[in-house]
């Protein structure tokens, strides 16, 4: 068996659901999947010391944290879900926040995060029962109901390392029901210190040499598209397009946010980072020239994108099986500089993502162990496998019993006990010199790590009618920028609005084979960011941002917040 490098590369990214306006947070994802996934994926790590692994923050992610962190150091809350838990009296509250409340507290995984808890389970058949008769029924919920709901949706969504630690969370879970205001305080308080805490704990993990962090362009673009939307035409040649050829100064928009992305970084973290996962690990030949001039070391991508990639690259010849071709770094020919590229294995990360939350935690382990060791064992002799599992770090876990800690803990103590299996860094990697065994890539075909294509960004009639309305609102975003009409302060306010406009999750979620609940709120998140920018520049808002784009029409495998690779 041949030494295996593994690079266990774990993705943090929420889209900013803040209001510029109002500075309202219009969905609670950020601080759940705080006090869930961040925190307990920090707890692994600091639980196995000599786990390796990297952590790819976007930046709109951590300004959100510390927007959080700043809210619960001020005591001014603006998030609405977060501010009903710490209303002294919840019988007085508006019909809109009972609303949201019963909109919002059932919004989870049932069978792992409201099954376990008897409690919980039978606050929502209450809820289903009246509602049976018509929501005006729901009138008759007290708020001792609203209360121990909040209370059992926010211990729900606690992650599995706050649990064993919080006395507080222990004693709530135990009392089960008739929660009082000073509980639904002590509950807010344990968020709170959560939140607060987690950039410190990974900038810890930096600092030790444990993790190394990476990032993403500032707002999660999809930075091929905003260069040249027929780069979706590279794999997929047929695709429809927007209306508009090219987004209007799209180059420069994605470089715009790669260095705002490397100096926030720097500034968090103390020094800037060495490699980037495009958002989607989307990328193609011109955004691999933006990477190498802004001096990034390297960047990581779906096995999809390489597959097509060698096929135009060696056209003719078949395509040799993928350990010949996967475990090992890239050099692309053209002007990427030193740009070292890594592609990840989708068989394993999809194992993870959506096929070991059936099993139990030992075997799931033990089965992904067992498939590095059988990489190492195919490989020729003096190879050196260099394997990635890259992979959403928050959405997968909702689905494991226990939020994934015993698979996950497994998982890491027998990776830091195993012989053969080194994880490691990308980093760390480059630097021992085994940057030297990178192939060369002709040509890079552009696409993303699902699917090996854009199909889930563009293509479609509502993706690309979303393009279009982008387009048009940055065309005149140019225009007043020209004119000199804005402050500076007024400036600054309505290019922070344009990059939010930017981000690659609305075009995600827009599509009929996604949820009507999920299609509906980033729909109209996205059209309110395409309105404030219009009043940011002082200019009237278009008649067609105010009509839905998208509705929706089911929930399948191809939908939600997690997509297979192939």
């Amino acid at each position: 068996m041949q030494p295996v490098q593994l690079v266990l590369l774990w993705h943090m990214h929420q889209p900013d659901y803040r209001n510029y306006e109002t500075g309202e947070f219009m969905l609670p994802w950020v601080y759940l999947h705080a006090i869930k996934d961040y925190s307990d994926m920090a707890a692994h790590l600091e639980a196995h010391p000599h786990m390796k692994a990297v952590v790819n923050f976007v930046p709109v992610l951590l300004d959100q944290l510390e927007d959080y962190a700043t809210q619960f150091a001020s005591g001014e809350i603006r998030d609405p879900l977060l501010r009903l838990l710490a209303i002294p009296s919840l019988d007085d509250v508006s019909e809109e926040d009972r609303l949201r409340a019963f909109d919002s507290c059932f919004r989870s995984n049932h069978l792992t995060m409201m099954q376990p808890y008897p409690a919980y389970k039978r606050l929502y058949d209450i809820h289903e029962m009246l509602r049976e008769y018509g929501d005006g029924e729901l009138t008759y919920l007290s708020g001792q109901y609203l209360a121990d709901l909040l209370v059992w949706y926010h211990l729900a969504w606690t992650g599995e390392s706050v649990r064993r630690s919080s006395e507080v969370v222990i004693q709530l879970m135990t009392q089960a029901k008739g929660f009082s205001y000073a509980d639904r305080m002590q509950l807010l308080d344990v968020i709170g210190e959560v939140v607060q805490g987690l950039i410190p704990r990974y900038r810890k993990l930096v600092e030790s040499g444990q993790i190394e962090l990476s990032t993403t362009p500032h707002y999660h673009p999809l930075a091929p598209l905003l260069i040249d939307f027929s780069s979706a035409r590279e794999s997929v040649p047929g695709s429809a397009l927007p209306i508009e050829p090219v987004y209007p100064g799209g180059r420069s928009r994605v470089a715009s946010q790669l260095v705002s992305a490397i100096e926030s970084h720097a500034a968090r973290f103390g020094a800037r980072p060495e490699g980037v996962w495009p958002a989607e690990g989307a990328v193609s030949a011109p955004l691999l020239e933006i990477l190498g001039e802004k001096g990034c070391q390297w960047c990581a991508s779906g096995e999809g994108v390489l597959a097509n990639s060698l096929r135009h690259s060696y056209p003719g010849e078949p395509l040799p099986e993928r350990s010949r071709f996967l475990y090992r770094p890239y050099r692309v020919d053209g002007k990427s500089g030193d740009v070292i590229c890594f592609f990840r294995d989708e068989k394993l990360s999809d194992m993870i993502g959506f096929e070991y939350a059936k099993w139990f935690g030992r075997d799931a382990a033990e089965h992904l162990v067992r498939s590095l060791e059988e990489i190492g064992h195919s490989a020729l002799p003096g190879e050196k496998p260099v394997v990635s599992v890259i992979l959403d770090g928050e959405n997968a876990w909702e689905y494991y019993p226990y939020n994934g800690y015993y698979f996950l803990n497994d998982l890491y103590e027998i990776l830091e006990n195993h012989p053969s299996i080194h994880s490691t860094t990308y980093r760390d990697y480059i630097a021992s010199e085994n940057e030297k065994e990178a192939a060369r890539l002709p040509l890079l075909t552009a696409g993303s790590w699902v699917y090996g294509t854009f199909s889930t960004w563009i293509g479609d009639r509502d993706k690309n009618r979303a393009w279009d309305l982008l387009s048009a609102a940055k065309h005149s975003y140019d225009l007043v920028m020209q004119s000199g009409r804005l402050t500076p302060d007024e400036r600054k306010k309505a290019e922070r609005q344009l990059a939010s406009c930017e981000s690659s999750d609305w075009f995600w979620w827009l599509g009929d084979y996604n949820p009507p609940y999920a299609v509906s709120s980033f729909d109209q998140l996205f059209r309110d960011n395409l309105a404030n920018l219009y009043v940011l520049l002082k200019l009237p808002v278009p008649i067609s941002i105010t009509e839905p784009i998208s509705h929706g029409g089911g929930v399948h495998e191809t939908s939600g917040a997690m997509r297979r690779a192939s």
